[in-house]
């Protein structure tokens, strides 16, 4: 079993991570219940990442057409700034659109992709919103900025643990109005393949980021971090009411 180490910032210790890059490692790790595989956006002796996600998380209740919507947003941000990026369901109820890069250290990458929510969010505020605190979201669709530079999504293809064992699948862009989620189970991702890969044919090739939506990116806080001080904030203010 081919491993490779990594700095891990939630444990603040280098890790062994699993590299799953034959069919009996595939195989090893279904069999330790490894049913979701979430991957990041770097490979093995890089020293940047490879792309950036923006991801699309409808409000609860809402139907797949609110966030096709919110995806296409996305996609004229991507248009304005003279970047392309390639579509895939995130194989529960919402759209993952990714940007291949190159060139460009972790921090510009996720400080371009924080500038891209902003800028999506921007092209229709009734819809869309950049909110991390969820009850702040306001029946909107989350265009999530926090998965690029070092996080993870999940990966093309990959089971999820959901009623049906749905997949996330790529779509083309003229194709999202004629599809949903659960068109794409690990019942029907097989035929639904034949003999390509469909994901890595949609990306673009790798794009080098715009200086100036990088220094746009910079400008915005990191929205875990912000949502955690407001959170901070609000129980602050909650106990004094109380207490007063």
């Amino acid at each position: 079993m081919r491993t490779a180490p990594m700095w891990s910032e939630g444990s603040h210790r280098e890790i062994h991570q699993v590299l799953c890059d034959d069919r009996r490692t595939l195989l090893w790790l279904a069999n330790q219940r490894a049913v979701e595989l979430h991957v990041p956006f770097f490979r093995v002796g890089d020293a940047g990442p490879t792309g950036l996600v923006l991801d699309l998380d409808p409000p609860e209740g809402a139907d797949f057409p609110v966030v096709v919507a919110a995806a296409r947003l996305v996609r004229r941000a991507l248009d304005d700034c003279g970047l392309a990026g390639a579509v895939k369901t995130s194989g529960s109820k919402g759209l993952h659109v990714v940007v291949p890069v190159s060139g460009s250290p972790f921090e510009d990458v996720a400080a371009a992709t924080r500038a891209l929510a902003a800028r999506t969010a921007a092209l229709d505020p009734d819809l869309a919103t950049t909110a991390y605190i969820r009850e702040d979201r306001g029946g909107r669709v989350f265009v999530d900025s926090t998965r690029s530079g070092q996080g993870t999504i999940v990966a093309a293809y990959s089971p999820r643990i959901r009623p049906g064992l749905p997949v996330s699948f790529p779509v083309g862009w003229d194709d999202l109005d004629d599809v949903r989620p659960v068109d794409f189970t690990v019942t029907t991702a097989p035929a639904l393949l034949g003999a390509g890969d469909p994901w890595a044919q949609s990306l673009p090739a790798p794009q080098r980021l715009p200086a100036d939506l990088v220094a746009e990116g910079h400008t915005i806080p990191i929205a875990r971090v912000q949502a955690m001080h407001e959170g901070k904030r609000r129980a602050r203010a909650k106990r004094d009411s109380e207490g007063g």
